[in-house]
């Protein structure tokens, strides 16, 4: 005959491990998902960038962000393919730098849908600054160093100028912490007939860092859209110029 004492037994089994259950999640037990990317974009909104050129590129990241190769990119196999942490802010002069949208986990379809509705819905932070891209680089340092631990960090330098302001990326990487941060970039072609050298030459920084170029702004959706995909795909076709992993001197 099975005794009282013994029917109690599984019963207190269930109540412990309801009890370990609720204590997990009311002290944050859980563990941390994994991260194969935080990604930081950085958008120019110095004075070359007018108003009909900044409704382009805002509604071209949004639009990137949205395109349903960059979703499954980010969807496809999780979670054991680790989940995508995005950022964004806007950069100009020396210290008119906005972030427009903080980390946000990439996990879910809605999530995603929240982050580009986020970024369409962004209004203009600064219009009559020039092109300060040593001081843009050193806020997007700053934001990487917010984020979640991830297996790559990346920054996304886009822009339609040179620097013409303070001191030059070649300063930022060498006092801001951008140990292990590879900086892409994508330059619009028009205003200048020097940036794309220059991007080449000075912003491009880490192991397979590569530069997209769009012909104007009205082809920076398109450019976004591949930059996008081969990020997150970590795609190694042709970098351009890839810097050393560490500071430059």
């Amino acid at each position: 005959m099975v005794s009282a004492r013994q029917r109690r037994r599984p019963l207190a089994g269930q109540a412990l491990a309801t009890a370990l259950a609720l204590g997990l999640m009311l002290t944050g037990g859980a563990a941390q998902a994994y991260c194969r990317l935080a990604l930081v974009l950085a958008v120019d909104v110095s004075t070359s960038v007018n108003s009909a050129e900044y409704t382009l590129q805002r509604d071209g990241l949004a639009a990137a962000l949205d395109a349903p190769e960059v979703r499954h990119a980010i969807l496809a196999g999780l979670p054991d393919t680790g989940e995508v942490m995005l950022a964004a802010y806007e950069w100009s002069g020396r210290y008119q730098q906005q972030v427009i949208l903080d980390w946000t986990v990439l996990n879910t379809p809605a999530a995603i849908d929240r982050a580009v509705a986020r970024l369409a819905g962004t209004q203009r932070s600064h219009d009559r600054f020039p092109t300060a891209m040593g001081y843009g680089l050193g806020f997007g340092a700053g934001v990487l160093s917010r984020a979640p631990t991830c297996d790559r960090r990346v920054l996304d330098l886009s822009g339609d100028g040179i620097n013409n302001d303070g001191f030059g990326p070649d300063r930022a990487y060498a006092n801001f912490p951008f140990e292990g941060v590879v900086v892409n970039g994508l330059v619009i072609l028009g205003q200048d007939s020097t940036v794309e050298e220059f991007y080449r030459r000075e912003v491009l920084r880490g192991p397979g860092a590569f530069l997209e170029v769009a012909r104007g702004f009205a082809e920076f959706r398109e450019a976004m859209t591949r930059k996008l995909y081969r990020e997150i795909n970590l795609l190694q076709m042709g970098a351009g110029k890839a810097a050393p992993s560490g500071d430059p001197g």
